[in-house]
């Protein structure tokens, strides 16, 4: 056996996101079989890597050689385990089976609780929340209650893809009432853990669940606020269109 001293025996997130551009999945995917490669990582941390090799060739619709890469993988903890699961039903969920993901999403989110990693039990029920038709309410309730004992920024920014996606699906389903404190939430998350770009994602879904619920002055000065930033920005304009002109939006 090789000397195993100055290897990183975990991956943090933060090294996994640095590898990540969702942009542009073929050069992601060639930083994680690099990655996966590299003995500088120790075993179970090349496994976390692959899982994610695994999802940048899914995003290239190269399923069979996703599928194959996490066949690859013998797990040597909960935590890679978990990663699998979680991967086999975005795997799973791309290719419309859901039923076929839940299962293996819920597996992903029991496997990462039992080894108390919080962000990917958050992962995997954000991931159930989608895709588990009917139950998509109880799924986010249950990660909103994870939310409340992360203590990590990272962990946070959650709360952003968890309230975004419950307010779509609240406004989606005729409930834009109910749908706008979710808006007004992942908003907060974002401000408070999140990227540029999810703060201005979270201002756009507010003013467009405004104009929704009719408060319409309210929702042009944010949607002329976010032009100001952006002028090119087509969701942005198309908004800006809709209250102004009374055409449809980019999204009808």
């Amino acid at each position: 056996m090789g000397d195993t001293t100055n290897q990183l025996q975990t991956i943090d997130q933060s090294i996994l996101d640095t590898l990540w551009d969702f942009s542009d999945p073929a050069a992601s995917a060639e930083r994680f079989q690099a990655a996966a490669d590299d003995l500088a990582y120790s075993e179970e941390a090349r496994e976390e890597i692959a899982t994610q090799l695994a999802r940048a060739l899914g995003l290239m619709e190269q399923y069979d050689d996703a599928e194959a890469v996490l066949d690859s993988i013998v797990p040597s903890s909960p935590i890679v385990e978990a990663r699998i699961a979680l991967e086999r039903g975005r795997l799973r969920l791309a290719q419309s089976e859901p039923v076929v993901a839940v299962p293996l999403f819920t597996k992903a989110a029991r496997r990462a609780a039992s080894g108390r990693v919080t962000f990917l039990t958050l992962d995997a029920l954000h991931m159930l929340a989608i895709a588990d038709a009917g139950h998509e309410e109880e799924w986010a309730e249950v990660g909103f209650a994870v939310l409340e004992r992360a203590g990590q920024p990272r962990t946070r920014r959650w709360g952003v893809a968890l309230h975004n996606n419950l307010g779509w699906y609240l406004h989606d389903g005729g409930r834009a009432a109910e749908a706008l404190p979710h808006f007004e939430r992942a908003l907060e998350y974002a401000r408070e853990v999140g990227t540029a770009d999810q703060r201005f994602i979270g201002r756009w879904a507010v003013a467009r669940c405004l104009r929704t619920l009719g408060r319409t002055d309210e929702a042009l000065v944010q949607q002329r606020s976010l032009a100001e930033k952006r002028p090119d920005d087509p969701y942005v304009a198309a908004e800006i269109r809709a209250l102004t002109e009374d055409r449809s939006t980019i999204e009808e």
